[in-house]
């Protein structure tokens, strides 16, 4: 008797075993979904609108970018990844800037000093300006780096990019914003 109540437990077990594994997962996923929800519930949305000298002391709102396709980046200087995308929105700014075209960098560093230091580095050809908590909040927040927003002719945000980003599919998303409308 000992031995069947033995193997029944081991059968039992088992399915007992996956399904705590199973929800597990569960509850990993609703919490990641948790964590992305509000920054993924701005997109469809029309950007935040927002006033900041940039750092070679130019006014930038932007809705001065209205009729462009806007790539807002938010990034830093201590950001290995941050730094790999940009001499591909560099790149992007040249190819792409007569097409109504703009990429605005949002520098999410504690001073200016350091970005001011990097922009020639780095051979921007975009404008750059500070970013603060504000401005990461009003964009559903910006809690890892890089982030970049893909923005419409009409100022509404059409894709959101957190992490090391697929610079292959944000190009075809640019391709295909500037060939429509």
């Amino acid at each position: 008797m000992e031995g069947i109540v033995r193997s029944g437990r081991a059968r039992l077990a088992q399915p007992v075993s996956l399904l705590l594994v199973s929800l597990a997962f569960s509850v990993m996923r609703s919490t990641l979904v948790a964590q992305t929800g509000v920054s993924a519930s701005i997109v469809n949305r029309t950007a935040p609108n927002f006033s900041r000298v940039d750092l070679s002391h130019r006014k930038i709102e932007l809705r001065f970018f209205r009729g462009k396709i806007v790539l807002l980046n938010f990034w830093a200087t201590w950001c290995a990844p941050c730094l790999t995308e940009i001499p591909t929105f560099t790149e992007w700014q040249t190819q792409y800037g007569a097409e109504k075209f703009q990429v605005i960098g949002v520098s999410m560093d504690d001073a200016a000093s350091e970005v001011i230091a990097t922009i020639p580095k780095m051979k921007f050809n975009y404008p750059v300006l500070m970013g603060d908590e504000h401005l990461g909040v009003a964009y559903g927040g910006v809690l890892g780096l890089p982030v970049t927003y893909l923005i419409d002719r009409d100022g509404k945000i059409r894709a959101r990019y957190q992490g090391a980003a697929d610079l292959i599919r944000i190009k075809g998303d640019i391709q295909k914003l500037l060939n429509s409308q």
